[in-house]
């Protein structure tokens, strides 16, 4: 089965979904507003910058998990979907999904945001699996604040996507992967169809060198 992969913020998502869920934290009063509002705007500078330190960002992120249970934070996870995540699913990701899937293709989503908050967001779209930073749970079912295993980011997602392909017997033989990010550079040169999604201006550069094809999945009506 030919396999299409998917980066999700800014890709099949009008948005980032890590970035607003910081801003749901603050608007809920969980977090302080100002600190944890200027760390998440930093951090996401510096991942569009290329230089963000993944375990630095995950320290900071993840700990809100911790503060709550997971029957609190299923409930505030639903309040997020329905304000902050279902406006920003754009149409025409929608559509392209639907393209895949009506081909036959098996379709992945592989994103540097945690599984807490992207699993129902996979859901939501219909994908067939989803590969993402993993949030350490503990024996009591209740999150750590760290990280298990391998960060879903950079090479990290090359290095997650091979255990995984291992594991189900997938293959790359024919493959898509569709992304925004130069963070993605080193999944998109391991596909035989990269594409470029709305792609920021490091990336559409290389793209041009490259050969590459560019789309949007914006809305522009």
């Amino acid at each position: 089965m030919e396999l299409a992969i998917f980066d999700l913020d800014n890709t099949l998502l009008g948005g980032d979904s890590d970035v607003l869920w910081g801003e749901f934290l603050v608007e809920e009063g969980l977090v302080d507003g100002e600190i944890y509002k200027q760390e998440n705007l930093r951090f996401y500078e510096e991942y569009k910058a290329g230089t963000l330190d993944i375990f630095e960002f995950l320290a900071f992120s993840l700990q809100p998990l911790a503060q709550h249970d997971p029957a609190t934070l299923k409930t505030l996870h639903a309040r997020y979907m329905a304000s902050k995540i279902q406006p920003i699913i754009l149409p025409q990701a929608r559509a392209l999904l639907q393209k895949h899937r009506n081909q036959g293709h098996y379709l992945l989503i592989i994103t540097a945001t945690n599984s807490f908050i992207t699993n129902p967001i996979a859901r939501e779209l219909g994908v067939d699996d989803i590969l993402a930073t993993d949030p350490e749970i503990l024996p009591n079912g209740r999150y750590s604040g760290r990280v298990s295993g391998t960060p879903c980011f950079q090479h990290g997602k090359v290095e997650r996507l091979k255990h995984w392909l291992e594991k189900t017997g997938h293959n790359l033989a024919q493959s898509w992967f569709y992304s925004d990010s130069h963070n993605d550079l080193p999944l998109l040169e391991q596909v035989t169809h990269p594409v470029v999604v709305d792609g920021d201006e490091t990336l559409k550069e290389h793209a041009r060198l490259r050969g590459w094809p560019s789309i949007s999945l914006r809305d522009l009506s």
